[in-house]
């Protein structure tokens, strides 16, 4: 008998019910991201800075029928991230996936950037991750003593910046690096102990408010992203909604402290 079941492969990619925890929620990506796990029926629970564009969004969301709510955290911040994990298990009960999309860069030489704004970068883009993932991991840890056939997911977006340098980017790769490398330590910390996957998407430039100067076709900047890009053109931010999904699914039960790529073959130029 091929050991095979109907039931999972009808749902493998299915998170249907599940709660789904979005950081850097009013950003590009992390907007779409978040939308897209109410629109597969997840339970979303949005967090950034912004209380004004939470709520905008949240408005929009439940206009379309989606089960949602936010709250207002610094994902470097540890207190308001413990504030944080706590209100959406009140309000929802448990975190099953946690998609962490936000971000920060200041592109600068080094000889002109000073340690301040060095420290900034990485501590937006990498002690911040530690700071979500450590509180998130605690509480997906207790889920799976109360439960051992729960499984959790964490998606944590970084860059192919992760992989390649690039003048002006000493805090943005180091960050993006460090980060990468986290998921990694992450998953054998917490994934055959408590069936916690931890992955990463690598995604090079998509659009958003600060790149959309970059994808006018006529420009130097577009035509040498295009020379490095076999599929043909840059990302949008839903070309990163399928692999989201993906990640937070059953599917992906055995794809652990990989760092995926999601560029359109960046880096086989």
């Amino acid at each position: 008998m091929v050991p095979i079941k109907k039931d999972f492969v009808e749902n493998m990619f299915s998170v249907k019910g599940k709660v789904a925890l979005v950081t850097g929620a009013t950003g590009a990506l992390g907007c779409v991201l978040a939308k897209a796990y109410g629109y597969a029926g997840a339970k979303v629970f949005m967090t950034g800075r912004n209380d004004a564009k939470l709520k905008a969004l949240e408005e929009e969301f439940k206009a379309e029928g989606i089960d949602c709510a936010y709250y207002v955290a610094d994902p470097a911040v540890e207190e308001q991230v413990d504030a944080l994990v706590k209100a959406c298990v009140a309000q929802y009960g448990c975190i099953d996936i946690l998609a962490v999309a936000h971000g920060y860069n200041k592109p600068q030489n080094v000889l002109e950037q000073s340690v301040a704004d060095w420290q900034k970068i990485m501590d937006a883009d990498c002690k911040s991750v530690y700071i979500v993932t450590k509180y998130v991991a605690h509480q997906m840890v207790a889920q799976y003593e109360a439960d051992n056939t729960k499984r959790s997911k964490m998606v944590i977006v970084t860059s192919q910046r992760s992989k390649r340098g690039m003048a002006g980017y000493t805090g943005y790769c180091t960050s993006k690096g460090g980060a990468d490398l986290m998921v990694s330590c992450l998953a054998c910390d917490l994934s055959a102990k408590y069936h916690i996957n931890v992955n990463s998407i690598c995604p090079t430039v998509f659009r958003s408010d600060l790149t959309e100067w970059m994808f006018d076709p006529e420009s130097a900047v577009y035509k040498n992203f295009l020379n490095r890009e076999p599929i043909g053109r840059l990302g949008e931010p839903d070309d990163f909604v399928g692999y989201s999904l993906f990640l937070s699914s059953d599917a992906s039960n055995f794809i652990t402290g990989s760092n995926c790529d999601c560029s359109g073959g960046y880096l086989t130029v």
